[in-house]
């Protein structure tokens, strides 16, 4: 049992409004598809993933939106623009339906684009943003972490940063064998279930280095206090500036809260969850799912008949 640590709610805190989408990664897990393609540019169902990111925040109301990106990256940037050409041959056509879907990505947010010179970790393309994020608090979110749209993480970390103050990140029980994958939390009871204190933070540890089975996944609301931190922090694991290892310093002082998610997210940035994320979000739609889910149910079932006469012959 985690016992409570009392915190007091600040007078006043600023209002988050900015987000930062780090989107500088080379995809190697996807090659060779992204070899030409931006690994965020990969489509899940009609969408690319970048673009749900996106829709995550905006819902949430942040809508100023900081893309960091590197080279070969321009896709995503085109992406998030207007496409005269393509909306003139829609129009023309009458198609109102594509026509939205494809003004939609530009009317989220005002989006913008920085390159991140060197790759040299996500804390390094976090201090990428400091010019653009000033003095006021922010969002960060990996275009890796796909959250259910129908889930509101995002706006419950806001809500928890407007009581706390500080920084705020999304921890995740995970299984005790995958705890290597993930930055590791140790972590205190506040008193509200879903929502703890972090007292440390430890990047990829192994199972038995592990303060815990909480795991960081992909959200943060950061104060901007992790700036001066991020400028002094020296390279860690890999050889780059890790997040985990400010957001460390700062749980040191106190500052830094955690909001324990159970819900639906999906990691896009593997292959089999990529995969189970297309499934999953399409089965949720209205003008897909009945369909693909049927279909589904009819493809897994001779699935599973051709298994048992594999084994059946193999036996034979």
């Amino acid at each position: 049992m985690i016992a409570p640590h009392a915190t007091s709610a600040p007078a006043s805190v600023r209002a988050v409004t900015k987000a930062v989408v780090p989107a500088a990664g080379l995809g190697t897990r996807f090659l060779p598809a992204t070899k030409a393609t931006p690994k965020e540019m990969l489509p899940v169902v009609d969408k690319p993933a970048i673009q749900y990111v996106v829709e995550e925040a905006a819902a949430a109301g942040l809508d100023d939106v900081l893309m960091v990106t590197g080279r070969h990256k321009r896709a995503i940037e085109d992406h998030f623009d207007n496409a005269f050409e393509l909306e003139q041959a829609l129009a023309a056509k009458g198609d109102t339906v594509r026509l939205d879907s494809v003004r939609d990505p530009a009317r989220l947010a005002n989006i913008h684009h920085i390159r991140q010179g060197e790759p040299l970790g996500l804390g390094h393309a976090v201090l990428c943003a400091r010019r653009h994020v000033g003095d006021q608090p922010f969002a960060v979110l990996l275009g890796d972490d796909l959250i259910d749209p129908r889930e509101t993480l995002l706006s419950r970390m806001l809500d928890v940063r407007d009581q706390y103050a500080g920084s705020v990140v999304a921890l995740m029980e995970v299984d005790p064998e995958q705890i290597h994958l993930y930055g590791c939390a140790a972590v205190e009871a506040t008193g509200e279930d879903d929502v703890v204190r972090v007292t440390g933070l430890v990047e990829k540890p192994s199972r038995r280095e592990a303060p815990s089975t909480y795991a960081v996944i992909g959200r943060y609301v950061l104060d901007p206090a992790v700036f001066d931190t991020l400028e002094r922090t020296p390279p860690g694991r890999g050889g780059e500036i890790q997040l985990t290892d400010a957001l460390q310093d700062l749980a040191a002082g106190g500052t830094v809260h955690g909001v324990v998610f159970d819900g639906l997210r999906y990691d896009t940035g593997d292959k089999a969850d990529y995969l189970r994320t297309v499934v999953r979000l399409a089965c949720a739609r209205d003008d897909l799912g009945p369909e693909f889910a049927a279909w589904l149910k009819e493809f897994v079932a001779n699935l599973e008949d051709e298994t048992v006469d594999s084994r059946r012959r193999q036996a034979a």
